[in-house]
């Protein structure tokens, strides 16, 4: 369906080519319900909304309209990790199990921190299939982790942990801080910041979460469900749970994160501007610059695409992902959804919308990007 749709919020008047982007996708059908926000010095320069948030198309995404951003989420996770870290509660170099001994089962007793982190820790998946129930279940899926064999030796190379890292990031900042991951990040970050983010939504919520609309079925790729790829893919059911209540109130930190554009930019934000947010000092530019520091680059399997690790987020600069500076960094999500930082500019850009796609990386953020960078080095 297309047509055209009022795009609604603030866009600084030298953003309009930006806005004007972000238009044309629900012109040509692309989108169904978007927003996308950018961030300057800790300001927004653009918080632009549009389109549904169902699949219907009977009810206008609004100013808070929040949605499941998948992988997204783990810049919060991460985040969550960086601040114990800065308080020097957590060290990178030390071993998890000192942090939690139960994980020195089945040979993980010299896992280190940093690997966690940088999805070297040789646990990118489950050795076993699991039901939503059981993703549900923190003790159970924890301890499932803690008696699994490493699928390779933990530091040697990484392989993206797609749903593990959360359970693993998660049970670190527990064992520490005594509080689950969702409750760390609402407490130390999301209520601080006054930011629309939750890793376990109340039910209260529900009434303003958009749609998730499932991408077009397609063959699937041919992968053997028993070898490491498969496993990844196969034994954590995490695609079919678009709208259920359980899911949305679950804290499952690798993926379950709801929030829109304008949060997930103002956590951003923070990480971009050297731990500082609104006379809010939460994190050390020092522990973001350790965080940004390369820990590997190698194309990988579960992604498909070259991947440079820092401490919990991929690294831009490279010639899949131009950049304006070299020490800029990300995560996205499945379906779409991105968060960005560029700490040189102080900059933060985020996109969240309900149509999901299946790519690398999305048309409709990359068309987005290469506007807002145009602005940028215009501006320069």
């Amino acid at each position: 369906m297309t047509g055209t749709v009022e795009i609604q919020g603030f866009c600084h008047q030298s953003f309009s080519d930006v806005k004007n982007v972000f238009a044309k996708h629900f012109e040509a059908g692309s989108e169904v319900g978007a927003s996308f926000a950018v961030t300057i010095n800790g300001e927004y320069v653009v918080d632009i909304w549009g389109g549904y948030s169902d699949a219907a198309r009977t009810k206008a995404w609004e100013k808070n309209t929040v949605t499941n951003v998948y992988s997204t989420t783990k810049v919060m996770a991460a985040l969550c990790a960086l601040i114990l870290i800065d308080r020097g509660q957590l060290d990178p170099d030390a071993p998890v199990a000192g942090y939690w001994p139960e994980f020195a089962q089945a040979g993980k007793e010299k896992i280190l921190v940093r690997w966690l982190l940088s999805h070297s820790a040789g646990l990118p998946g489950f050795d076993t299939p699991l039901s939503l129930e059981t993703m549900y279940d923190w003790e159970k899926t924890v301890q499932l982790l803690e008696r699994q064999e490493p699928w390779w030796e933990p530091g040697t190379r990484s392989v993206y942990h797609m749903v593990t890292f959360g359970y693993l990031v998660g049970e670190l900042v527990r064992r520490i801080s005594g509080k689950s991951l969702g409750n760390f990040f609402r407490d130390e970050v999301a209520i601080p910041l006054d930011a629309d983010f939750h890793i376990g939504l109340a039910q209260e919520h529900d009434v303003r979460v958009a749609e998730l609309i499932p991408p077009p079925p397609t063959d699937p790729p041919p992968i053997e469900p028993d070898s490491m790829i498969g496993k990844i893919y196969f034994n954590t059911p995490i695609i079919p749970a678009y709208s259920d209540r359980a899911w949305r109130a679950a804290e499952i930190p690798a993926s379950n994160g709801h929030g829109n554009a304008r949060s997930a930019a103002k956590i951003g934000s923070l990480l971009a501007c050297g731990g500082e947010s609104d006379g809010l000092h939460i994190l050390s530019q020092t522990t973001i610059d350790r965080a940004i520091e390369e820990q590997s680059a190698a194309v990988d399997p579960a992604i498909g695409l070259l991947i440079r690790w820092g401490l919990g987020f991929g690294l831009i600069a490279n010639e899949r992902l131009p950049c304006l500076n070299p020490r800029s960094f990300y995560w996205g999500g499945f379906g779409g959804s991105w968060l960005e930082m560029d700490p040189d500019a102080k900059m933060c850009f985020s996109y969240v919308m309900n149509k999901l796609e299946v790519l690398p990386e999305d048309k409709r953020m990359l068309s987005l990007r290469n506007a807002l960078f145009s602005v940028l080095q215009r501006n320069k």
